[in-house]
């Protein structure tokens, strides 16, 4: 599994596996309502092959049919899908929920977790991606813990380069019960 956070370089680091990883990269993506945007986008995202996307609305069994396959899973844990299948671990210190699929599919299918960062050089300079060691210890059998561990990895990333984290991405979007909306 490779972990790619919402940096602005994000489509880099999925073109990045698709050029120098040799298993096919996989991935879920949000269905466009507009049926011209979402083709443009698959188009996009599948143009150099060895690649599939899913959408989010029908993704699990095939997506854990091609990981059992060997297929490598390119995974945006920073994902606030509501609170379903999700916990609110801090994220920078505010409750934010985040999904425990990555520690849980790692666990149940005894994936390598690694991260990839992608940044935008300055001046218009390129790109420079890196793909960071393997996560050791992860998962654990605690996917609470391992959830809150990638948060602060996340943030340990973004304190590096704050201006290249998408800060416009909604991470904190849904709202532990009673809490009012940060948006």
């Amino acid at each position: 599994m490779w972990l790619a956070p919402h940096f602005m370089g994000l489509d880099v680091a999925g073109a990045s596996v698709l050029l120098f990883q040799k298993r096919k990269g996989i991935s879920i993506y949000q269905e466009q309502s507009n049926p011209v945007m979402d083709a443009a986008l698959r188009k996009g995202r599948l143009r150099l092959g060895n690649a599939e996307i899913f959408s989010r609305n029908d993704a699990a069994k095939a997506l854990v049919r091609a990981i059992r396959k060997g297929d490598g899973f390119f995974n945006l844990p920073d994902m606030d899908f509501g609170a379903r299948d999700a916990a609110f671990v801090p994220f920078f210190g505010v409750p934010a929920a985040t999904l425990l699929a990555p520690s849980r599919l790692a666990r149940a299918l005894g994936m390598v977790v690694q991260p990839v960062i992608a940044e935008i050089l300055p001046g218009g300079q390129g790109y420079r991606v890196v793909f960071g060691e393997p996560f050791e210890g992860f998962p654990t059998d605690d996917a609470l813990a391992d959830t809150a561990a990638l948060n602060r990895w996340i943030e340990s990333e973004i304190r590096k380069h704050p201006a290249q984290y998408l800060w416009v991405h909604r991470r904190f979007k849904t709202r532990p019960e009673g809490e009012p909306s940060l948006y």
